[in-house]
């Protein structure tokens, strides 16, 4: 008999790494068998870090206006901060960060089509901090300061539902549009 793999807690013959959940690849792993083929543990798969990267894309779209960093962000993905960002940006084309500002933005351009809050207001209000850096990716996002956002009508979308408002309002990077330009 020989030890399975650390923290696996299994001595059987053959390592017994399927009776763990682990699942047969053709390569790349640390647990060689006969044949060629090597064993991968379940919890490394891609599907379940989708399912844990979802998890902090979650948090990102409930709780975009508290202060998240992406150690914060690591820790509910139950990953590392360096594995996390690699894995977010190969999952969503995005890094973290890019998600949480526009998730941000997007927040911010509903609350400033209100009109009632003040550029400053709505930057701390979405979890900003910098007013600066804040105006920056807004305009970056959006193709007008957020000043202009604001004192430009928007009565025409008052009919429109929320949930069609919030995809045709939704912030694009430029050049990312590949289809036709918004009304």
């Amino acid at each position: 008999m020989r030890p399975g793999p650390a923290g696996c807690g299994l001595r059987a013959a053959g390592c017994g790494l399927r009776a763990a959940g682990c699942r047969t690849v053709a390569s790349g792993s640390p647990f060689p068998l006969p044949g060629g083929r090597y064993r991968v543990p379940v919890s490394r798969t891609p599907l379940s870090d989708l399912v844990r990267l979802r998890r902090a894309r979650d948090a990102m779209d409930r709780d975009y206006a508290q202060p998240l960093d992406v150690p914060a962000l690591a820790r509910i993905a139950l990953m590392s901060a360096g594995h996390f960002s690699r894995s977010f940006r190969a999952a969503y084309g995005e890094t973290p960060y890019s998600y949480l500002m526009t998730r941000r933005i997007e927040r911010a351009k509903a609350l400033l089509r209100r009109g009632d809050l003040s550029v400053t207001e709505v930057c701390m209000e979405v979890g900003c901090t910098s007013l600066g850096s804040f105006s920056s990716r807004f305009t970056e996002l959006v193709g007008e300061s957020p000043s202009a956002y604001r004192a430009r009508g928007h009565d025409h979308g008052s009919a429109v539902p929320a949930c069609i408002a919030k995809i045709r309002t939704r912030p694009v990077r430029n050049g990312e549009a590949g289809g036709p330009t918004r009304p």
